[in-house]
């Protein structure tokens, strides 16, 4: 089997696969260094607070893997369980916090809705008061959410996934997928011809490009998503803030930058970098809800591609060529399932079938109209 990418989510496909199932040889091919596409350009939050069970028992399964998932790659991927917070700024906001929060709660789900004091007691930077110009009036909060790093979740894999005898091959990019009657025979790179059987494409914001190979157009649109990290503070943030109405999200590194995220680009593009104007309403949102953080420099910022479907959840599973899979479409919650995304996955490759987690994100859902739609719930860039 071939493993198209070499992200996260690539290498922990890869991992699971040479763990869990016996199905021979294992390549990754990357088409420049592992890590270096949108695992080592995100914001690494980790949370599994979706409202559709789908994509709430998804995610869930993914943050139980995150729990010990140091201790199962012998790597530190620094995994910090810190909470996520979501704010509520108006009276609909705070019954999709409730109805969400329920949700959460009987899919055995950790979730608690906070009053203003309750989120001051936690976060006694932010500002409260009831003339902010976006009053705050209530938050959910999952405990168990938190970050990682996110370039030590790609070594991590890579290595656990080498010592099981996979092969990672670096600066091979992929060039065609050959087809005879409806199934791969092979894969053209770069670096010469792989002849494989079954082929599993994990290539984040190049999804459709690999999808034209096969003669395949998947339901996704590529943007810009960027951020930015300040000069280093003193610790001031010890949990992870988002909000949907003011339009942003920030927590605080381990070297005390902060770090700051907001919406996608509104126009398609595979170039990893956006707009002033983005990183301008996203400072202007941050500042609105943190007034003491107008006083930070800004220390430098990146952007990444992804890959958005209609129904903001991804896509998972067979394609209508033969041993071609693919696992795409995850918008901007990407990283934090990295995990749960390669367990999955290397299921439905090794079986030739979905696991019951990812069975509902196929591309069948497209045609039948079975959406997942996860709006609300996908987080502040969608």
């Amino acid at each position: 089997m071939v493993i198209v990418g070499g992200g996260g989510h690539g290498l922990a496909s890869a991992y699971y696969l040479a763990r869990n199932f016996d199905v021979g040889r294992i390549a990754v091919v990357e088409k420049g260094w592992i890590g270096g596409g949108n695992t080592g350009r995100n914001t690494t939050i980790v949370r599994s607070n979706y409202l559709w069970d789908e994509a709430a028992h998804l995610y869930e399964k993914s943050l139980q893997l995150w729990e010990g998932l140091s201790q199962e790659l012998n790597y530190n991927v620094m995994f910090s369980q810190r909470g996520v917070m979501n704010l509520g700024h108006t009276l609909q906001d705070m019954r999709d916090i409730v109805r969400r929060s329920s949700a959460n709660r009987l899919n055995g789900i950790d979730s608690e809705v906070l009053t203003p004091t309750d989120i001051k007691r936690r976060v006694p930077a932010i500002d409260i008061a009831p003339s902010a110009r976006y009053p705050i009036l209530g938050a959910s909060f999952q405990p168990r959410g938190g970050v990682a790093r996110h370039d030590a979740v790609a070594w991590g894999f890579a290595r656990a996934a080498d010592q099981l005898g996979v092969d990672i091959i670096q600066n091979c990019e992929v060039t065609g997928i050959r087809q005879v009657d409806g199934a791969v025979t092979a894969l053209e790179t770069s670096r010469g011809l792989i002849r494989t059987k079954k082929v599993g494409v994990v290539a984040a914001g190049h999804s459709s490009v690999m999808a034209a190979m096969a003669g395949l157009r998947l339901p996704i649109e590529s943007h810009p998503l960027q951020a930015l990290v300040s000069e280093p503070l003193k610790p001031v943030l010890d949990t992870v803030i988002m909000s949907n109405a003011v339009h942003g999200y920030i927590s605080q590194s381990d070297k005390g930058e902060l770090v700051v995220g907001a919406g996608i680009d509104a126009y398609t593009s595979y170039g990893q970098r956006g707009s002033y104007g983005i990183i301008e309403g996203n400072i202007a949102a941050i500042v609105t809800l943190f007034p003491s953080f107008s006083r930070v420099r800004m220390l430098r910022q990146w952007g990444g591609i992804v890959d958005v479907c209609p129904d903001a959840c991804p896509i998972i599973g067979k394609t209508p060529v033969r041993g071609l899979y693919f696992n795409c479409g995850w918008g901007t919650g990407g990283f934090k399932a990295t995990p749960g995304s390669g367990w999955v996955f290397a299921h439905t490759l090794a079986r030739d079938e979905p696991h019951s987690l990812n069975a509902a994100f196929s591309l069948e859902r497209f045609y039948t109209g079975a959406l997942i739609d996860e709006h609300g719930a996908a987080g502040v860039a969608h």
